[in-house]
């Protein structure tokens, strides 16, 4: 009896793990171990601070700030560092071939961030393809210009597309800030 209640349990707790890691997953939170935590300090460290994941800095609070480098908390040591920012102008990212057809965007920056989203291509084969992206490019585009990233969530219905977008999304920024 009592193993029977030790299986179940721990098959429920299994199942509660899992299903919330696959709804981490599929509202695009989806991260490795590595990503989310926080680097090891240097040989010989001995700080209690913690460091902040990329791409964010912190408040005096000791939260963190989306977007640039570390802002020193009161009386901390050493300057802002912050990362090099997309080039103003309008950006083409590549054309992602999917299975119902090719997916391009284009971005347009000001002032180091996306002020504008369009896709000069969506897929258009078929009747179907136009409705699912009459619905997905709206919302995929309002997505990109929260997130100032190409780390935007699939739209349920338009996952080929959510995917082409992504990816050119992330050539077009590729293109701001390196070329």
């Amino acid at each position: 009896m009592r193993r029977a209640v030790i299986a179940v349990l721990g098959t429920a707790a299994g199942t509660a793990l899992l299903v919330g890691l696959r709804s981490g997953l599929a509202a695009g939170h989806g991260t490795h171990a590595a990503a989310t935590a926080p680097p090891a300090a240097p040989a010989g460290s001995s700080s209690s601070t913690p460091v902040p994941p990329p791409g964010r800095g912190t408040t005096p609070a000791g939260g963190t700030t989306p977007g640039g480098g570390a802002t020193p908390a009161p009386g901390g040591p050493g300057p802002t560092v912050a990362k090099p920012g997309p080039h103003a102008g309008t950006f083409t990212g590549t054309v992602v071939q999917t299975k119902y057809g090719p997916v391009q965007v284009r971005i347009t920056v000001a002032g180091g961030r996306i002020t504008d989203v369009t896709a000069p291509q969506l897929p258009s084969s078929h009747g179907e393809s136009v409705r699912i992206n009459q619905r997905a490019a709206p919302i995929l585009r309002q997505e990109a210009l929260d997130a100032q990233n190409a780390e935007i969530d699939t739209v349920s219905g338009a996952t080929y597309t959510s995917r082409g977008y992504r990816t050119s999304l992330q050539a077009a920024l590729d293109a701001a800030t390196h070329g």
